[in-house]
């Protein structure tokens, strides 16, 4: 009984189990926060912002609690602890960077969980952002489009400050896309415009509607001017043939089904012309010819 009572009443056991108690306590208290507040939040995004910033107040909360339990024994550590954090910070200068790099991503408006983003030459949609790496659900490679291919790609924050962030959804969630058009020569070029016009208008024409108030927002934060939201048509000659360009806003998700759908409406249009309207392909047509005789006489020669 004496040796239970002397480990006991030791300082550093004492310590060690205040800790240990104080830290758990605080770590639950971080869980019943989000698992009884922000459950209510009914915004994904809000409460997965509020979850992760409590788990990183939870954990500050733990280092101070240690720092207060046991600040009689750091004092004698300072100047060891100087030397040590200046070999530790060369060592880690990634993982500091990576650190720095979450803190800009939080309070800097660089992305947040569901932007699509091109980070180092990978393009995805943020599911998670951690202290040190941000998730994405990979798009493209051998999938043609912004399509998902089904890779989990995981880059370090550090990233923000070395290579260019590309944010396909941040304060304008539309982009704007081009298909291009060949109509043989001869066809009606008043007519072609008008069908090319019309299938922008009928299938995108939703889309410029939406984004005429977000542009006008852009362009009260940003020295930017203002640009053509609605479908615009343009034309070129070339060698082969007439090429139409549809331009047009889309949702940053929604390219390739709009595309798709602009071209099955130009097509049906197309089709309803009578040949009025004809589309160009790379194939050679043969006009003329030389004569060929093929007489009796010729052939003894």
């Amino acid at each position: 009984m004496e040796k239970i009572e002397e480990i006991l009443l030791n300082d550093t056991i004492g310590k060690v189990v205040a800790f240990v108690i104080g830290a758990i306590f605080i770590w639950f208290i971080g869980k019943f926060i989000q698992s009884k507040l922000f459950s209510k939040i009914k915004d994904i995004d809000n409460r997965y912002r509020a979850k992760k910033f409590t788990s990183f107040i939870a954990w500050i909360a733990i280092i101070i609690y240690f720092s207060i339990v046991y600040s009689s024994k750091l004092g004698g550590l300072t100047v060891a602890l100087g030397v040590a954090g200046a070999g530790i910070a060369f060592a880690l200068q990634e993982v500091i960077a990576s650190v720095a790099g979450w803190l800009a991503i939080l309070f800097g408006g660089f992305y947040k969980t569901g932007d699509r983003v091109q980070l180092g030459g990978i393009k995805g949609d943020v599911i998670d952002i951690g202290v040190l790496r941000t998730t994405l659900m990979e798009l493209g490679q051998w999938v043609d489009g912004d399509l998902y291919n089904g890779r989990i790609v995981r880059i370090a924050n550090s990233f923000v400050f070395k290579e260019p962030v590309f944010n396909y959804s941040a304060d304008f969630p539309f982009l704007w896309d081009e298909i291009k058009v060949p109509v043989r020569f001869g066809s009606d070029y008043d007519l072609a415009r008008t069908l090319i016009a019309d299938a922008g208008e009928k299938v995108a024409g939703d889309y410029a509607a939406g984004a005429h108030g977000k542009w006008e927002e852009m362009t009260k934060k940003y020295l930017i001017e203002e640009a053509i939201i609605t479908p615009m048509v343009s034309m070129v000659a070339n060698d082969n043939w007439v090429e139409f360009t549809l331009r047009y806003i889309v949702d940053f998700k929604k390219r390739r089904y709009t595309k798709n759908e602009l071209f099955k409406e130009i097509l049906k249009s197309v089709e309803k012309t009578n040949g009025k309207v004809q589309l160009a392909s790379a194939t050679f047509e043969l006009v003329s010819m030389p004569e060929v005789n093929l007489s009796p006489t010729s052939l003894k020669k």
